[in-house]
């Protein structure tokens, strides 16, 4: 069976490693996006590695790198592999009717949730974002529909408390690959087989981050911000402005907080600086619902990372001292 691999960044790269490690498998192509700056276009929330073009090489695999896979010419670069099976996994294009129609076979994709929930293209910052405590990856058959097609094989994994979307995501891709390798053997050894069709009324949707989505509500409950802060790691990252009395706003990523069990405040508005002199580690930030986020680690505009002491050093609190959007209403 002729395999072509379809993907980009680090997510992709564990599936293609393994079905390029089984020796058995006939893997006679890679179609993966232009480069671009290296790996690090602006904007993208895709992570690097090793990069699939070099594992193509490395192996001896065709690559091809067309802008656009939906155009005649990368249909052409596809039909020229001419594939039994496209194994896909975080390519960043979505699919034509002519695409799908190219493998004799049929096409099946690596996605990082448990579907039906979080179809798009961030399921992994979605499902922490939404203060989930278990996710993992499905192993579907492609069809038009956005994630839409019958779920081959799933595997879950718990979510670690402190785990961010990039950091959930390098282990999703290594559970990924294997689940992929398994499926594309059964393919093999028996061909095609049915698969179990996704609730439409359990569908949720995780679309492409924006950078504006970063930004902080600290109107939210506590544990809702805790769990923004970790999914905006580490794109688009999540930002607050601090708002110091006689200074211009300063942007400041957040990169590690907690939420706080203490009793709840009475007064002060959501994002309030203040800190207590028994944790010389912290500081604290009021939220909604008068609850509390403590702060370990952030980063100023300008700055590199730091742990909240240093950060208090240099920006000593002071009476009407707090974090919120730029342009405070």
């Amino acid at each position: 069976m002729r395999i072509v691999m379809m993907g980009t960044g680090t997510f992709a790269e564990p599936t293609f490693a393994a079905l390029l490690a089984g020796g058995g498998r006939n893997v006679v192509g890679l179609v993966t996006q232009p480069d671009r700056d290296g790996g690090q276009k602006r904007g993208s929330t895709r992570q690097t590695g090793v990069g699939m073009k070099t594992l193509a090489e490395r192996a001896g695999v065709p690559v091809a790198q067309p802008e656009s896979i939906n155009t005649p010419d990368g249909l052409e670069q596809l039909r020229a592999m001419k594939p039994d099976l496209l194994v896909v996994a975080a390519y960043g294009q979505i699919l034509s009717r002519d695409v799908l129609a190219t493998p004799a076979v049929g096409t099946i994709n690596v996605h990082a949730s448990l579907l039906p929930k979080y179809r798009g293209a961030a399921p992994v910052a979605y499902a922490i974002w939404k203060g989930e405590t278990r996710t993992g990856v499905s192993i579907i058959k492609v069809t038009p529909g956005l994630d839409s097609g019958d779920i081959l094989l799933q595997g879950a994994l718990d979510i670690g408390d402190d785990e961010t979307a990039g950091e959930l995501e390098t282990r999703l891709a290594a559970h990924g690959a294997d689940l992929a390798a398994t499926v594309v053997d059964r393919i093999a050894a028996e061909g095609w087989f049915a698969g179990t069709p996704q609730d439409p009324a359990l569908v949720t949707k995780a679309p492409k981050l924006k950078k504006e989505d970063g930004l902080i509500d600290w109107s939210k409950p506590a544990w809702d911000i805790v769990c923004h802060i970790r999914a905006m790691q580490p794109w688009p990252t999540p930002y607050t402005f601090l708002h110091r009395p006689g200074k211009e706003p300063m942007r400041v990523i957040i990169n590690l907080a907690h939420m706080s069990f203490d009793p709840p405040l009475l007064g002060p508005v959501p994002g309030t600086l203040f800190h207590l002199s028994c944790e010389p580690d912290n500081f604290h930030v009021t939220a909604g619902g008068q609850e509390t986020v403590v702060v370990y680690e952030l980063q100023p505009a300008g700055k590199k990372r730091m742990n909240a002491m240093e950060f208090l050093r240099g920006h000593p609190l002071v009476e009407g001292m707090g974090f919120g959007p730029e342009v405070l209403s």
